[in-house]
């Protein structure tokens, strides 16, 4: 059955190494014969139709990327309704900056000792918390400054992981409809 897919890639800049034109990746990947097509701003987010299995699609367009425009990605495959699930189980609501909010996505699913240990964990001012397939966190202040990065979070989980703030969420479960 054809499904709706969004594809977060992992690194992703506007220039350098880890650069994808938006424009060459909608092509790549279209041409490859998935459907519907998207992209949304150039920090690598691509929605896409396909009946395919998910894992699937994400070793294919990982292979297409490296293949078609060189950086090696991890891709990060959700589906729209997993997305609006994260932001509506956003723990961080009342008395928290919407904008302060950041979503991690795991490329595998997290051991639950690697969620429990981090969880248990104190970062500060900043906060964690553990949801069904992500990672909820509170900076408020510099996300440049903090502990909770990307690499930080990639080496205590053993998995590549994405972040994305409400905004792009929103925006991608918008665009997928």
């Amino acid at each position: 059955m054809a499904g709706v897919y969004v594809l977060l890639l992992r690194g992703v800049m506007p220039t350098g190494k880890n650069r994808v034109p938006m424009q060459r990746l909608r092509e790549a990947v279209s041409a490859a014969g998935y459907r519907g097509v998207r992209t949304y701003i150039q920090s690598g987010n691509l929605l896409l139709e396909s009946d395919r299995d998910r894992q699937e699609i994400a070793d294919d367009v990982r292979r297409l990327i490296r293949e078609e425009i060189g950086p090696d990605l991890p891709v990060i495959i959700r589906s729209p309704q997993e997305i609006q699930k994260a932001l509506d189980e956003n723990p961080f609501t009342e008395g928290f900056l919407a904008e302060r909010v950041f979503y991690v996505f795991p490329e595998h699913e997290l051991a639950a000792e690697t969620v429990t240990e981090l969880a248990a964990r104190d970062f500060g001012e900043d906060l964690l918390r553990a949801g069904k397939g992500l990672i909820y966190l509170y900076i408020p202040g510099s996300a440049a400054r903090t502990k909770l990065n990307n690499s930080f979070l990639e080496r205590a989980c053993k998995t590549a992981c994405t972040t994305r703030n409400r905004n792009t969420l929103e925006r991608l479960v918008e665009l997928s409809k």
